[in-house]
């Protein structure tokens, strides 16, 4: 607790929440790490002490509250059933359960017959329905279908409802990233083997793809997107299956290119750190903006305990850098992140 108040005490506008509120985290998360620390493939867990389960997922924010989505693979699941876990915090670091957000029976027999996959949930909100809309790879398990789900719920914890499945303008989709711009119009990211990947823009009530923005001749999945300081960057990993690679990054002026090479995001001998990318996420406060690199260090076939490697990103004049994960902190006030080096 002495750490809480000296966080408290020092810096009072950098937690939205009261000291009680604080505590009362604290105390259900004494087995995780202390306030504010995020520690990079760290067996996370939530407030009863259970692993979070929120793998190849995104963030949104709501407020002064962030929720975690992301594939549930808890052993006890029903087999049968495909999972999607939802998780909230107020520092990115103490995590309350919420439930699972989806639990589904296949849609549809005829097309998902026998074992079937529900992979990389991204959540939207779209502002003129006030609707939650979420995506997911959806597939059997040959992966030969290559086909997405999309999923609503009017409040952002709820159980979301299954509407359909598709293959997005056609094409073949299989990894999937999301991006919402300022405006409010949504894109979805998808992995199209004939072709590579896809930039496209979502229809106004985020229901359905409207049109392709940009096609990326590159083959990569993990796909994640952000804006910053005048460029978009787009993150992904080769297909290499399970095993991890040298995941790479590109640039551009507008969505529609033209696009630059892709660079390696770390060393190449480091595997990306033995992660892959599932999502970038931008956090804006009073001083600057700070973009979360969200990686899965995968560990099949104990994937209810792959770990989460999530570092803040080096960015500047275009490019774009992963350090080696170490424990790190996000100041909320000030949108500046710091990663603190063990002392010599």
């Amino acid at each position: 607790m002495m750490i809480l108040h000296r966080l408290v005490s020092r810096t009072p506008k950098l937690l939205p929440t009261t000291v009680a509120a604080l505590l009362s985290i604290a105390a259900v998360s004494a087995a995780a790490s202390p306030v504010g620390i995020i520690r990079p493939g760290a067996r996370w867990l939530d407030n009863r002490h259970r692993l979070v389960q929120a793998h190849g997922g995104c963030i949104i924010r709501r407020g002064q509250e962030f929720y975690l989505f992301g594939e549930d693979r808890s052993r006890d699941n029903d087999p049968h059933k495909r999972y999607v876990g939802c998780y909230k915090s107020t520092d990115l670091v103490h995590w309350i359960f919420c439930r699972k957000v989806v639990a589904l029976a296949s849609p549809n027999r005829r097309l998902f017959n026998g074992p079937w996959i529900l992979e990389r949930p991204k959540v939207f909100f779209n502002r003129l329905t006030r609707t939650y809309v979420m995506y997911c790879h959806i597939d059997n398990r040959f992966y030969s279908l290559a086909r997405v789900a999309v999923f609503t719920c009017k409040t952002i914890d709820g159980h979301y409802q299954f509407i359909r499945s598709f293959q997005p303008l056609g094409f073949q989709s299989r990894d999937i990233g999301g991006y919402t711009a300022p405006d409010g119009k949504a894109y979805l990211l998808f992995e199209d083997r004939p072709t590579g990947f896809h930039i496209a823009e979502l229809s106004r009530n985020y229901l359905t793809v409207k049109k392709n923005i940009c096609t990326i001749r590159q083959h990569l999945e993990g796909l994640g997107l952000v804006h910053i300081g005048g460029l978009y960057y787009v993150v992904g990993s080769h297909l290499t299956g399970w095993r991890t690679n040298p995941d790479v990054y590109a640039t551009a002026r507008a969505l529609a290119g033209p696009w630059s090479r892709f660079r390696n995001i770390a060393p190449r001998r480091t595997n990306t750190y033995n992660s892959q990318s599932g999502d970038l996420f931008k956090y804006s406060g009073a001083r600057g903006s700070t973009v979360i690199y969200m990686g899965d260090r995968w560990t099949p076939p104990r994937l209810w305990d792959s770990r989460y490697i999530w570092m803040p990103l080096h960015i500047s004049h275009g490019r774009m850098t992963l350090p080696r994960p170490a424990p790190w902190t996000l100041n909320l006030h000030t949108g500046i992140a710091a990663v603190l080096h063990p002392r010599p």
